[in-house]
């Protein structure tokens, strides 16, 4: 399967995720996941959404291990801040366990965006 293609399956998935979220906070009258839900759909669905355009309208030939790397990076960055914040919000473990968690998430999801941000340097233009 394509980055693209995998790109847009993972937002979809988030999307649907943070959706669920939503209605279950709307349903309980617990609006305490709310940063948990805004990151499922920021982190989740647009950044992937939008990493999944940018393999498709300009990443022609990008070099397979940075993709892979920057794929894997992304998502499990993502799932670590998203399993972070759930129980940080959830009140299910402290804060100061799930701090590292937090940092190491953020870090590697910054991480997976400065090597698509290389992927697009490196990319080559192509004429029209």
């Amino acid at each position: 399967m394509s980055y693209d293609r995998k790109f847009l399956v993972f937002a979809l998935g988030y999307i649907v995720l943070g959706m669920c979220l939503g209605i279950y906070m709307a349903a309980s009258h617990n609006h305490a996941e709310h940063p948990t839900h805004a990151h499922i759909n920021l982190i989740g669905f647009v950044l992937s959404l939008s990493y999944g355009i940018i393999h498709k309208l300009w990443l022609t030939h990008p070099k397979q291990i940075i993709a892979k790397i920057q794929f894997i990076a992304h998502h499990a960055g993502a799932i670590a801040i998203f399993i972070g914040l759930f129980l940080l919000y959830g009140d299910f473990a402290p804060e100061e366990k799930l701090d590292p968690i937090l940092g190491i998430g953020s870090i590697t999801v910054l991480s997976a965006a400065v090597l698509m941000f290389y992927m697009v340097l490196k990319e080559k233009a192509v004429k029209a």
